[in-house]
């Protein structure tokens, strides 16, 4: 029997531009993801106006390649409208898929603009096969991993899963768990689930013991495993990098490129060293395997050196009025970007060179041992090491202004007999059939073949009209000169050019995106009546504590983690990370709770609700880090419980939200809401060995504490300072005691009094 012969995986790459874009089609990639101006996890780079993108998507269309938008982020419920406009214009440009976070948001593509196919964020944390099972009845095509996923553990999620899934493969690393990290929304309310990382997982900290990066990862690589990424059935590779530009995606796509194309069979390394050859110059930070296993997972963290991408190429000695000298290690030329990084790891800025002094002169390159005036108008910091992050080269400006935007296809069907010309347009049904009434000869010799009027018709002198699929149907043996055929093709065009009305292309979308603005304004001004099974006159207490323990608060729920629920618990909660070789027993925990009574559960990441499915009267709770910012997350949570016949209690709102937010969801939610008012919240989630435990404090005097799970192998960083804001009148409240005691002293209110960026 013949071997099954493996598929090379999609290679999709980063486009934080136009430019990086097109480069990345030109040395390989088959696909690439870019962001608009918002709502996508990375607002820090250029991204895309909508005509760029529909440039891009009508070049990778042309050219067989596709085009993926991110819009990756959480989203308050005030921007609810904005986000309806920004689905609809991207309903309109049809790029090949959506890659979305909120699940509010995926609400939104399935039941409104259902021309856009849906794939989940790295940001949704889905880490196992029962997540990517659920994912895939809410109307998702693909999954991308969370980026803490193991080799092993993709390898069981393909074999238990039918839909696509995508792995990085390449680049920056997150030290968090995806999706649930709070380390930069803390230290000041930039979110990194909102695209405004402030990355404080770069910077030193300092503990008893020494200081260090505790955090900082080194970057993902994976070209050694490229065979077994094929052998595993994955769909797409994806190189992170939005945030770069095209020399660094020239470099990356074309290495990863020549390790797909090289035969599995072929036993020479020849091919890996030249692709490591070609990595070496992208620019980044020490290589590691990320969490490919156990091994991995020590060696992430690099926490005696700097979290700096780019290669060291000279020391600050100098700060003056309207630049800086620089001591260089190595050649610095005009056009190249840097960084100058300060000593603390705190982000510093970057430059691109465009005017140095050597020697009192300007020139347009220094060499190494040499100092060096770069002029600039950026602040700089005194300590400053400098990194090369780019080079100079190629943002192919006259070949972008010469790329014409996403042009109106239509589809006809051309019917063709001895009377004349029936052309009906198949995609808008608003337009009414066109007729030529003519006289066609029988054919004598040549007769007229559908090749030859699929051709004609396809000769759209039009930029914005051209034609994609015609179905011809000729009726008899006939003959027309090439003349008339002209001649009724330009009559047609003419004819087509004075009567469509652009919206007729995108009816449907106009339709959902109507529709979508009246419920948004519906909910708004009507503020959502909840129904008797939704009563906002409901409230509870819910309080998590240690195991054996009961809640010290009167008339309060109390909560225990699934692995230490008894005798005390009233309601059982699953925890937000699963291994893929623990959902096994994750079952077996929950057939055993159910049979002892049970029938309270908290749900913390989408794998729960597949994992509940089957039970009966079950009540169904939501916390984070599952996220419900909006009410359109709120009615896709309430839509979950009535499909899953589940009985709904609360769902916690993200608790990184403001005060004002938290009271525009109050008033629109369709379901119980409840907030987290007290306790100490994992800022970040890792499987990342890091090097140290216990209290630790950052340059500013800020404490935090690191604590290790000894059972699951997580590590976690709380604050020192609890969390405590008042509660809300006919809202629930969640206390949280597993890691706090009631009413310490040393607290924060996180961003409930501010505004989150």
């Amino acid at each position: 029997m013949k071997k099954k012969k493996t598929r090379i995986p999609e290679l999709l790459a980063p486009a934080g531009s136009i430019s990086a874009g097109l480069t990345a089609f030109d040395y390989g990639a088959d696909a690439v993801y870019a962001g608009l101006n918002k709502f996508n996890a990375r607002e820090r780079t250029e991204n895309f106006s909508l005509e760029d993108m529909s440039k891009l998507i009508n070049y990778a269309h042309k050219i067989d390649k596709k085009v993926f938008v991110t819009f990756n982020t959480l989203i308050k419920e005030k921007e609810l409208p904005e986000v309806a406009e920004s689905l609809f214009e991207l309903s309109c440009l049809k790029p090949d898929a959506i890659i979305v976070q909120d699940i509010g948001v995926v609400r939104m593509i399935r039941d409104y603009f259902p021309n856009l196919t849906i794939h989940a964020s790295t940001q949704m944390c889905i880490h196992n096969s029962s997540g990517v099972n659920f994912a895939s009845k809410l109307g998702i095509k693909r999954v991308i991993l969370e980026r803490q996923v193991s080799l092993d553990e993709t390898r069981r999620i393909i074999k238990e899963t039918s839909i696509e899934t995508e792995v990085f493969i390449q680049g920056a690393l997150c030290c968090s768990v995806s999706g649930g990290c709070l380390f930069s929304s803390w230290q000041g309310g930039w979110s990194g689930n909102r695209g405004k990382c402030k990355q404080p997982c770069r910077r030193r900290y300092f503990s008893d013991e020494g200081n260090g990066f505790f955090f900082s990862p080194k970057d993902l690589y994976s070209l050694d495993i490229i065979d077994e990424l094929k052998e595993i059935g994955v769909s797409s590779l994806k190189i992170e990098g939005r945030l770069r530009k095209s020399d660094y995606v020239k470099n990356v796509v074309s290495a990863y490129r020549m390790m797909l194309d090289t035969p599995s069979t072929d036993t020479s390394l020849t091919a890996l060293k030249k692709a490591k050859d070609i990595l070496s110059r992208s620019l980044g930070r020490k290589w590691s395997s990320g969490f490919k296993d156990k091994d991995a997972c020590k060696d992430v963290i690099q926490h005696k050196l700097l979290g700096v991408s780019g290669q060291p190429y000279g020391q600050i000695t100098s700060v003056n009025n309207g630049g800086f000298k620089v001591l260089l290690s190595q050649r610095l030329h005009m056009g190249d970007r840097i960084r100058i990084q300060p000593k603390s790891g705190d982000e510093g800025p970057t430059v691109t060179i465009t005017k140095i002094s050597f020697q009192g002169k300007s020139v347009t390159k220094v060499q190494k041992g040499n100092e060096c005036f770069i002029h600039c108008d950026k602040e700089i910091p005194k300590d400053g090491i400098v990194y090369k992050i780019g080079e100079s080269g190629g943002e192919l400006t006259s070949r972008i202004e010469q790329l014409p935007i996403k042009p109106y296809f239509i589809d006809l069907s051309i019917n063709v007999s001895k009377n004349g010309f029936y052309i009906k347009f198949n995609n808008l049904p608003q337009l009414p059939a066109w007729q030529k009434k003519m006289q066609i000869e029988p054919a004598k010799k040549r007769k007229l073949e559908n090749d030859t009027v699929i051709k004609e018709f396809k000769a759209s002198t039009s930029e914005i009209y051209k034609t994609d699929n015609i179905n011809v149907s000729i009726i008899g043996d006939l003959f027309i000169p090439a003349s008339e055929l002209k001649k009724v093709r330009r009559e047609f065009w003419g004819w087509f050019t004075d009567n469509i009305n652009d919206e007729m292309f995108y009816a449907e979308s106009l339709a959902g995106f109507q529709k979508l603005q009246n419920d948004i304004y519906k909910t708004f001004k009507t503020e959502v009546n909840n129904t008797a099974t939704n009563d906002k006159s409901y409230t509870r207490t819910t309080v998590s504590t240690l195991p054996d323990k009961g809640s010290p608060v009167k008339d309060s729920v109390t909560v225990h983690d699934i692995n230490d629920f008894g005798a005390k618990s009233e309601e059982i909660q699953l925890p937000s990370y699963c291994f893929e070789h623990d959902l096994h027993s994750m079952k077996k925990k929950i057939r055993a709770a159910i049979s002892k009574g049970h029938n309270k559960f908290r749900v913390t990441s989408l794998y729960g609700f597949d994992l509940l499915k089957g039970y009966k009267n079950l009540q169904i709770s939501t916390s984070y880090p599952l996220p419900v910012c909006n009410s359109s997350a709120a009615y896709e949570i309430k839509q979950i419980c009535i499909k899953g016949n589940f009985k709904h209690s609360t769902s916690q709102i993200w608790p990184e939200l403001e005060k004002e937010s938290i009271l525009s969801l109050l008033k629109t939610s369709p379901i119980n809401m409840e907030i987290y008012t007290y306790g100490r919240i994992p800022l970040l989630i890792t499987r990342a060995f890091i090097p140290i435990k216990g209290r630790i404090t950052d340059s500013k005097g800020n404490i935090f504490i690191v604590i290790k799970n000894r059972d699951n192998g997580l590590a976690y960083l709380y604050s020192d300072k609890v969390f405590s804001i008042a509660s809300i009148e006919n809202c629930s409240q969640f206390i949280d005691l597993t890691n706090a005691e009631l009413n310490e002293e040393n607290s924060s209110t996180f961003n409930f009094e501010y505004n989150l960026l």
